[in-house]
This record gives C-alpha cells, structure tokens and sequence, in this order.
C-alpha cells in the first residue's frame, strides 16, 4: 500500500539528531516553553520574515489567540472561506464573534478577494484568508480592501510553512499569521503545536500573556488568559527540524511537478500553482466529479489518498445557526464534492509515486 503519508521515514533520516534533542530537553527538566521553545520561536521568525514569534500548543490555539489579541469579539464579524478545516471557523466562534463566508475562487481553492467587499459590514473587524493546502491566497487585493476599511488581517497559513506571495513569506504579510505543527504538516511537531507571527510588538506581548494565563510574571495576571503554551520537547524536535524544511519544501516540489509532468496527459484536473506565489503543496489535491468512486479504486489498486475537505464549513451541523444552505458557496461545494489528496511527502519514493501514477492511469484508460 503506497501511504498518503510516511512520518516513520521522516523520523529515520533525523533519528539521531531528533533522539540526542529530545534526551537533552529531558535532562534540562525544561518541560513547557523554556530554552527550546525559546530556540525555535527565533528560528521561526526568521524564517518567516517577521519580527515575533510566540509558539502554542496547536494551530487553533494560534488562530484563536490572533483574534483575541486583535481585539475580536461578540458582536464583531470576520470574512473567511467555508472550503477549510473547521478550525478556522471554530477559532472565531470561541471569541464570540460571527463567521461571514465568501466563496473560494475555484482555480486556486483560497478566497476569492473579489467577493470580499460585498460581504463587509459596519460589524466587520477582520478578514482571515487561508492558504489552503500550501497555496497562498490572493494577499496584495486582499490587504488593500483591509487597509482601506482599517481591518485586521489574520492569515491561516496553518497549511503552508515557507510558502510565498510575491517573494514574501506569508505568515508576514497580514498582521498576524497562524500556523499548525500538528505532526502531518510541512513543519510537524511529534504532537501538537502551533505559533502566531506577527511585526507587531503590542500584538506579540499581548499573544504571549494570553497563552500563559494572561500573565507577564507568575501568578500576576492582567489579562482572562489560556493555558495555550507550547511544550519543551516540541521546541526541541522543531528546532532541529528547521535545518531540514527547505529541503523537505524542494522534495515536496518536485513529487508535485512529477505529477503535473505525467497526469495532465490523463486528462486529469492537477492542482494550478498561480504566478508570483511558492507553493508548497501540503496537499496535491486533483479534481474528479466520480471522486469516490476513483478513491475506492485507488485504495483496492494499493494507493492510500485523503480528502481536504468533504463538507464545507457552512454546511457542517456544528455551525447550522448561521442559516447556510446547499447553493450558497457553490464553487466551495463543488470543490468539496471533488478534490481527491494523493499521497504526498518528501521521502515519497519515486518507484511509490510511479505505482500512484499507472493505478490513475488504469482507471482514467482502462486497457
């Protein structure tokens, strides 16, 4: 069976460095934020361009912490997609304020800013574009209707680590961005984590109390905070993994041109990488009407795939008070009804990758 993902091979080829980080983060007794987190939020930073960066204990964490510090509330309204996981949505739900959906543009999957503007009312406070499976969204329109409406813009690049717009890192675009290490992603930690970024310093004291109890020093607490901080040992497997990402980046590149070089022949919906933008491919999404027919296929032809994502957000019982119906974001549903994740990882083998490739072909030509 060819995996949709393999963390073991990850693990092995930094086995000795991950295990030597892990024994010392033990013997250091440093157990929640410390000297290792400490490490990772400079390398971070760094990385991602910005000037702050403040680790927590999940990407949802992240979101919701960005929206707290951006003075989101009850009775606010925030702009995102409904083709996302529920993360997003549910991190605004936690401050009390009110997701407002605007459909996905169906080539790239990330919002359409061209939607944007008619969906802002005098209760709009921010606009949370997501850079969905490694592609980053539309950002210059995007900041330009923000700055023009003077809203917070809080980018979820949960998906996306090193990817870029324009030649900039997003996750330092907006005024915050978000982004997930739970284990999968391009940066996985070996349990949950998360960060926020951000330029701003009154953004990033205020990130740093709210994850610590709304404390500066222990046992003062100035702010209703959260026990959102993240642990030692995944600072410490982080950090080493930030010699790597770059090149785990290039890996994943090139298993993605590998398709695009083979599936289009097929006739083949392949995921568009847009001008001006890295993407980095989280997920290689391709598009299929029969999808779960093809995906049934692919697994008894030996080919692991995913599903990123099968309802969108509007249409989810959880958040069946906000009146959505089918027909409301149609391209959102169409692409929800259709994307199929093939298997997609650094350390996939070509050999794995080449067995993904004659399984479409058999299905899309059959002899």
């Amino acid at each position: 069976m060819v995996p949709f993902v393999d963390l073991k091979a990850q693990y092995l080829s930094i086995k000795a460095e991950v295990d030597a980080a892990v024994l010392s983060l033990l013997e250091s007794t440093q157990f929640v934020l410390g000297k290792e987190v400490a490490a990772f939020e400079e390398l971070f930073a760094a990385y991602t361009q910005t000037s702050y960066v403040m680790g927590v204990n999940t990407g949802t964490s992240a979101l919701h912490l960005a929206l707290l510090a951006a003075g989101i509330g009850r009775g606010d309204e925030v702009i995102t997609t409904p083709f996302t996981f529920i993360a997003t949505v549910s991190a605004i739900d936690y401050t009390g304020a009110t997701p407002v959906f605007v459909d996905i543009d169906p080539v790239s999957f990330t919002i359409d800013p061209a939607k944007i503007e008619a969906a802002i009312t005098p209760r709009t406070k921010a606009i949370l574009p997501v850079h969905l499976y490694g592609q980053p969204a539309e950002m210059a329109p995007i900041m330009e209707i923000a700055r023009r409406h003077n809203l917070v813009v809080i980018e979820d690049a949960a998906q996306a680590h090193g990817a870029e717009y324009r030649g900039q890192r997003v996750g330092s675009i907006g005024d915050l961005g978000c982004f997930s290490f739970y284990p999968g992603k391009n940066l996985g930690a070996y349990g949950e984590g998360g960060a926020v970024t951000t330029n701003n310093p009154e953004f990033a004291r205020t990130i740093r109390m709210l994850r610590d109890w709304g404390a500066e020093r222990k046992y003062y607490h100035d702010l209703k905070g959260y026990n959102y901080r993240l642990e030692g040992v995944q600072g410490a497997v982080l950090k080493v993994k930030m010699q790597y990402i770059e090149a785990w980046t290039e890996a994943r590149r090139a298993v993605a041109a590998r398709y695009d070089a083979q599936l289009p022949a097929l006739g083949i919906a392949t995921p568009t990488a847009l001008p001006e933008r890295r993407h980095v491919y989280h997920i290689y999404a391709i598009r299929e009407a029969r999808r779960d027919q093809l995906q049934t296929f692919l697994h008894d032809h030996g080919v692991s795939t995913g599903i990123h994502y099968p309802i969108p957000v509007h249409l989810q019982k959880a958040f069946a008070e906000l009146g959505h119906k089918e027909g409301d974001f149609p391209h959102s549903e169409a692409a929800a009804r259709e994307v199929l994740s093939l298997p997609m990882y650094p350390e996939l083998p070509p050999e794995l990758q080449d067995h993904v490739i004659a399984a479409l072909r058999s299905w899309y030509h059959p002899a």
